[in-house]
């Protein structure tokens, strides 16, 4: 593997042709050297992982190999197929997103025509129709733009073989979105198959935002070396950190106090995106902005639980320049250009410099110009971590997730693709899935008793003919044991398994989107709620809608989204020790925070790098300890749990205990000593504690429902009914005590407790906290509350149902007591 420095000096020798290099010109462009490098790899028969800042045209860099040979080769006569009519796959493009799919497609169509290139190029998703899309498999088009679920339907057809046969090149964008999720698993399995049925494929990588590019690559390390070209890095963004008028507060992550600075700055720009964290934020903010809006700016709203066809709405109007600002979650984070966006503003701190550079590269979409960005922080400690993040961005560092542990129910699920196109080799196919990244390292094992439980679902369930789905031919292959098989997979596959979701309809009206069936449940007729930047007044549910009508007045809740908010990476949290221990770095941070932090030191101290601080005080009648771990909520939320058992064996009596993604705080009706803390924060803590928790907490039945849905014992959709989510629940319920009983060692429990560790716990990073706090706890004793530990008492007895009309101000409200006496030297 090596690296090829893209940059102004690279080799201008490699050219273009002259139908291309006239286009170029026309377009007053010149090739850049990436786009250069990759037509030379290409010409080679060399796989490449392309890194190049948003706006540098790595997309056309990816697709112009294919357009230069697919026109090369028909000019001169020697496309065969073509000249019969007969249509073949010569380039995939598989992209995270349907829309991204569909908005490169519409951007190839340019070159394409403008050149008047004999390519066809098409888009194939879920929103295809079944017509073209029976048609596509029947006359490919030559330049087809899909995505990973697709692929795994095209794959699992008994044409597989013909189709994919004159496969040349895959292209996958947004490369990094996909490398340590279920969904990149399933995507690296399925290059597996395609390299195998496509001999003389390669494979191309696309990505703005890689901190390991070497790891990166082996993602695309199917069949052969892959090549990285490292593209000129573009003009540096420029980052700042909003000033807002009001008071920041100590604690809410709405960042409700910004809102009238917001506005103002996207007066004074001419198309802005504000960036937010949660769809519940989305909402509040929309809902914000719009009751400020005097001047009636075209402002939008665009989140993935909004209906596709009002999300369509917004994407449209904002590529033809009809909006001033569009308040959007990560559903607008990759890739869509959108070329007249010329700022991006992060409400909340951004959790992760990747996801904060991904966005910024959303505005400017022009490698020469620098990008502009703004954070708003929603309260003290974000702040910092907006500080932390500006920083990162200012040194060109990236942070990333380590590689995932080899996922097996997508394995379940692929073998099953497999099957269905065609019967199956044992032996062949665990070959073919070592080949893979996530796989390379999987024990024969793992695999067979994936396979074994494909085929006959195990040991506890081989007597249920229905988890039968594969049978041995006498040749000693394997293939379905029916055609129904085929037919559940084909509408079950995939790895993204959606929380229990109702539909909200207006009476009379359109479909608006859908929420958490949880949050329908809790509300009751005349109730309003914001959702799609609309109060609406719940009128009840019908045939599983919810059914609304508009409203004027009253007290809007705003559904708050099992997907949570984002984790605060590593590579941040280890940032903002660094400014909490290096004065030197306070001047660059506001006023009230430096009074804060200046008050903490006088009051007890503050957090150090390389150590972890506790603080215990009493309040009330209760005894708090305050430990500042910065690890996430994650690892946080189940630090708590531990600790409390432990707590609980020592009699210190814990009452409860509340999270954030800077601080764990813990109450009871004991204080502990030193030598107790000691005790509890021991590494041990990772083992017979964290079984008994996993075992009795509910947990591992949410993670095992997942599992059994993407390993296909559990259908969400069956030929003629789709299964209500409490069905599903219940079916994977009564499973998961079976296999409990009968078979603990399953492979679908083994892979449960994977998930559970790796998803829902963060053990990697809490195993990382223990080692880093032995021997080096700083504990300080307090007869009161310190100024850092205010924000997470904030957060005692916060619902999950947000109050729409004033959490920031009913903080405020509740916090002043507590900074009072936080604050008062004497």
């Amino acid at each position: 593997m090596s690296v090829i420095e893209a940059d102004a000096s690279y080799r201008r020798d490699i050219g273009l042709p002259d139908l291309f290099s006239r286009w170029f010109e026309s377009r007053g462009w010149a090739p850049r050297p990436h786009q250069l490098a990759l037509i030379d790899l290409a010409r080679q028969g060399k796989s490449a992982l392309l890194i190049a800042p948003t706006g540098g045209g790595k997309t056309l860099a990816g697709f112009l190999p294919s357009l230069i040979e697919l026109t090369e080769r028909r000019l001169a006569g020697k496309d065969l197929a073509h000249k019969k009519g007969k249509g073949e796959l010569h380039t995939l493009y598989i992209s995270p997103l349907k829309a991204l799919a569909t908005d490169i497609r519409r951007n190839l169509e340019m070159p394409i025509a403008e050149m008047a290139l004999p390519v066809r190029a098409e888009s194939r998703t879920g929103d295809t129709p079944q017509s073209r899309r029976l048609r596509q498999r029947e006359r490919p088009p030559d330049l087809l733009m899909t995505t990973p679920e697709s692929l795994a339907l095209l794959l699992s057809y008994p044409d597989a073989t013909q189709f994919f046969a004159s496969l040349r090149c895959v292209i996958i964008d947004e490369l990094h979105s996909f490398a340590t999720s279920k969904r990149g698993h399933h995507l690296a399995l399925c290059l597996a198959r395609v390299a195998t049925l496509a001999p003389q494929v390669r494979f191309v990588g696309l990505s703005a935002t890689v901190a390991d590019p070497p790891e990166m690559a082996q993602f695309l390390a199917v069949k052969d070396e892959v090549e990285i070209v490292q593209g000129e890095p573009g003009a540096q963004p420029v980052v700042s950190i909003i000033d807002a008028q009001e008071r920041l507060p100590w604690g809410g992550h709405m960042g409700h106090h910004a809102v009238p600075e917001v506005y103002n700055i996207i007066r004074q720009h001419k198309t802005s995106i504000v960036f937010v964290n949660t769809r519940a934020q989305a909402e509040l903010v929309f809902d914000r902005l719009w009751r400020i809006n005097e001047e009636n700016l075209a402002i939008g709203l665009h989140h993935g639980s909004l209906a596709v066809e009002q999300r369509r709405k917004v994407e449209a109007a904002m590529a033809a320049g009809k909006l001033r600002a569009v308040v959007a979650t990560s559903s607008l984070d990759l890739g869509i250009d959108w070329g007249d966006v010329d700022l991006v503003i992060q409400m909340g701190a951004p959790k992760g410099v990747s996801r904060l550079m991904q966005r910024i590269g959303r505005a400017n979409h022009r490698l020469d110009e620098p990008s502009r960005a703004m954070i708003a922080p929603a309260n003290r400690f974000e702040v910092l971590e907006s500080l932390a993040a500006l920083e990162a961005v200012e040194a060109r560092e990236l942070d990333g997730d380590p590689p995932r542990p080899a996922c097996l129910d997508v394995l379940a699920q692929h073998i099953v693709g497999c099957a269905c196109a065609q019967p199956i080799d044992r032996d062949q196919l665990y070959e073919e899935v070592l080949t893979t990244q996530p796989y390379r390292e999987l024990p024969r094992k793992d695999f067979d008793d994936t396979f074994d439980f494909v085929a006959t679902g195990g040991y506890a369930l081989a007597a249920y003919e229905r988890w039968h789905r594969l049978k041995q031919l006498p040749d000693g292959r394997w293939m379905l044991a029916s055609p129904l098989v085929a037919r559940q997979f084909r509408m079950n596959v995939g790895t993204i398994v959606e929380l229990p979701l109702i539909k909200v309809k207006l009476k009379r009206g359109p479909i608006l989107g859908e929420v958490e069936e949880s949050f329908i449940q809790g509300l009751v007729q005349g109730d309003t709620f914001v959702f799609g930047g609309r109060l609406l007044r719940f009128e009840g549910v019908k045939e599983l809608i919810a059914q609304c009508s508009p409203a004027t007045s009253g007290d809007p809740k705003v559904p708050a989204y099992g997907g949570g908010r984002l984790p605060l990476s590593t590579f941040l949290a280890e940032r903002v020790r660094g400014i909490l221990q290096d004065p030197s770095r306070h001047p660059k941070l506001p006023p009230e925070v430096r009074e804060w932090l200046r008050v903490q030191r006088i009051r007890s101290t503050l957090p150090a790098g390389n150590r972890l601080l506790i603080e215990g005080f009493p309040r009330g009648s209760k005894q708090f300890i305050v430990a500042y771990c910065f690890e996430g909520r994650n690892a946080h939320q189940t630090l708590g749990m531990l600790l409390t058992r432990r707590m609980e064996r020592m009699g210190l009596k814990p009452l409860g205990f509340v999270a954030t993604d800077y601080v764990l705080g813990i109450w009871g009706l004991r204080p502990p000593t030193k030598a107790q803390l000691d005790q509890l924060f021991d590494e041990d803590m990772l083992g017979d504690d964290l079984e008994a928790w996993m075992d009795e907490s509910t947990m591992l039945r949410r993670s095992f429902r997942n599992v059994a849905v993407i390993a296909g014992l559990i259908e969400r959709r069956f030929p003629g009914e789709e299964k209500s989510r409490r069905q599903v629940t219940f079916s994977s319920d009564l499973i998961y005590d079976t296999l409990r009983k009968h078979e603990p060692d399953h492979i679908l429990l083994r892979a449960t407790r994977q998930d559970a560790a790796w998803q829902l716990a963060d053990l990697r990073r809490l195993g990382e906290l223990l080692r880093r706090a032995k021997g080096r706890i700083d504990y300080r004793r307090l007869d009161r509350i310190s100024p850092l530990a205010v924000p997470v008492l904030l957060e005692i007895g916060k619902e999950r149902v947000l109050d729409g009309t004033a959490e920031d101000e009913l903080l405020d409200i509740a916090a002043q007591e507590l900074i009072d006496e936080a604050t008062r030297l004497s």
